[in-house]
């Protein structure tokens, strides 16, 4: 671990730390007030996946959606319009929506192949993105002079490592780097999560293994084909089950590479030493 007790957290001139867990916790909110004092550089892993790694793939998907409205594609073919996304820390859509939700092509959804082609676009992209951080961490200090760093995770962290081995490439190269932080969540919580996902289902990535699982099962308690899938319906289902399967995921994670702090402190967090105390908490009760 990059900061052994609570002493070594406090004392440090350079604080290093990722928040990771469940979208919709408080890892957005508490790395952008952290960004906002201005001694804090926010390295965004979604942001950085959206434009590094699959900024490509986004815009070759707009164009292939462009090239079936003759005006555009015209254009296009003349290099006469240029097509990019326009992805910011506030605003992921293009990725959503470039991952999608397998299923009936009539109400939006992906083939399964096509879907599961992009789920590996988007895991080859992560780890990628995740072991940049060791570099922005460099460049934070160098090229713009700040010495704290915080990194705010994909929920989807817990999906492209291993936490069972502790010799894990990702897990191993942010630990020497930043303390690793879990956002754990309540029963509660939970729940509301999936409220707020009904409401408004969205794209996820999740592990190989877990999906195909889900995707069968699915297909196979509702007799459906895979053209007859409603999209939104499939991602309702599987939501809440990734939420149970990802949890000892994410626990293994913090007992053996970081610390824990419960989403309910993360609330109650308004400032810097707001965090910073809770932080060195953490590390005093892990011993």
């Amino acid at each position: 671990m990059a900061y052994k007790s609570a002493n070594d957290w406090n004392g440090a001139a350079e604080k290093r730390f990722m928040l990771f867990g469940m979208s919709g916790l408080g890892k957005t909110y508490v790395s952008k007030m952290l960004r906002e004092t201005g001694r804090w550089f926010h390295y965004s892993v979604d942001y950085r996946i959206g434009t590094r790694y699959m900024g490509e793939h986004i815009a070759d998907n707009f164009k292939r959606e462009a090239m079936k409205v003759p005006l555009l594609r015209d254009l296009l073919m003349t290099d006469s319009v240029y097509i990019q996304s326009n992805i910011t820390f506030e605003n992921l859509a293009p990725l959503s929506t470039y991952l999608g939700k397998p299923g009936d092509p009539a109400l939006g959804g992906l083939a399964f192949d096509e879907y599961m082609l992009r789920q590996e676009q988007h895991r080859t992209a992560e780890v990628a993105a995740m072991l940049d951080t060791a570099h922005f961490a460099a460049r934070a200090k160098t090229i713009y002079g700040y010495d704290n760093f915080i990194c705010d995770t994909s929920g989807s962290i817990c999906e492209v490592v291993a936490p069972e081995n502790a010799d894990d490439q990702v897990m191993s190269a942010l630990s020497d780097t930043l303390l690793p932080v879990w956002i754990e969540g309540s029963d509660n919580h939970t729940a509301e999560l999936v409220r707020r996902f009904d409401r408004a289902p969205k794209p996820m990535c999740y592990g190989e293994a877990f999906l195909a699982s889900a995707w069968e099962t699915y297909l196979a308690e509702h007799n459906l084909s895979e053209e007859h899938v409603n999209p939104d319906a499939f991602v309702r289902w599987t939501y809440a089950r990734a939420l149970a399967h990802r949890q000892p995921r994410y626990r293994a994670m913090a007992d053996r590479w970081g610390v824990t702090v419960r989403a309910d402190d993360v609330a109650r967090v308004t400032s810097e030493a707001d965090m910073i105390a809770l932080i060195g908490e953490a590390l005093e009760a892990r011993g």
